[in-house]
């Protein structure tokens, strides 16, 4: 029994994984595949989201039903806990960046990730392009416990500068119904096909990255920084 407690303690723990997204949908859209599969190894994820909407932009139905549906996506995904930033969604370059900087390295502070994955710095929405050059900052080589941050697209209509080029592709064949899923308790998000955000389409670009990674279906991001 000493032996077999000796082993238990020294076994090292599953990674701590967390997903930063902008908007309530972008962890699902960019990794909700690849989520199932890191809950599905008992591995603990978290996410943090950065914005919500708010009245008078959207009103007050959509702004308590869109965090109704988050809840139930994450429950089909299997996220521990989320962290709300509550930053205004479509205005956070009205945040001063040194607030966001240090509001987002306080999350990562406490959870101390092994795994991060964030909002391409190369998207078309200023949201996730802001926030993706504050989690370069708040993940910066100096604490030893981050080896590894990549991160996703969730673009719809094309990268405002250069091209998604992904270079980590995640087999998602078994976990893709689950992200359907996930995707589909955002009912105020799902628009019909041929729009980004249907299921059919959806499904076509996890073909696409498939095809780029020789699996049927494929999430893809991009390195930013490994340590091994």
């Amino acid at each position: 029994m000493e032996n077999q407690m000796d082993f238990e303690k020294d076994t090292p723990a599953p990674e701590r994984v967390l997903i930063i997204g902008a908007h309530p949908d972008d962890a699902v859209l960019g990794c909700g595949g690849t989520i199932v599969k890191y809950t599905g190894e008992s591995r603990d994820v978290y996410l943090c989201l950065a914005t919500r909407a708010y009245t008078p932009d959207w009103s007050p139905e959509y702004v308590a039903n869109q965090m109704k549906e988050l809840e139930e996506s994450n429950r089909v995904l299997g996220i521990k806990k989320t962290f709300y930033l509550n930053y205004p969604a479509a205005r956070l370059d009205t945040v001063p960046q040194k607030e966001l900087n240090d509001t987002l390295w306080r999350v990562i502070n406490e959870l101390k990730p092994q795994l991060i994955y964030v909002n391409d710095g190369d998207d078309l929405n200023a949201d996730h392009r802001l926030l993706f050059e504050s989690a370069l900052v708040a993940t910066r080589p100096i604490n030893g416990y981050i080896k590894r941050v990549l991160s996703y697209s969730t673009s719809e209509w094309g990268p405002i500068r250069v091209p998604f080029s992904p270079n980590v592709y995640v087999n998602i064949t078994g976990t893709f119904d689950c992200k359907i899923k996930a995707m589909q308790c955002f009912a105020s998000e799902i628009r019909p096909y041929p729009h980004p955000r249907s299921p059919e389409i959806i499904k076509a670009l996890a073909e696409k990255r498939g095809s780029e990674a020789g699996v049927a279906l494929a999430e893809a991001f991009r390195l930013i920084r490994e340590v091994i």
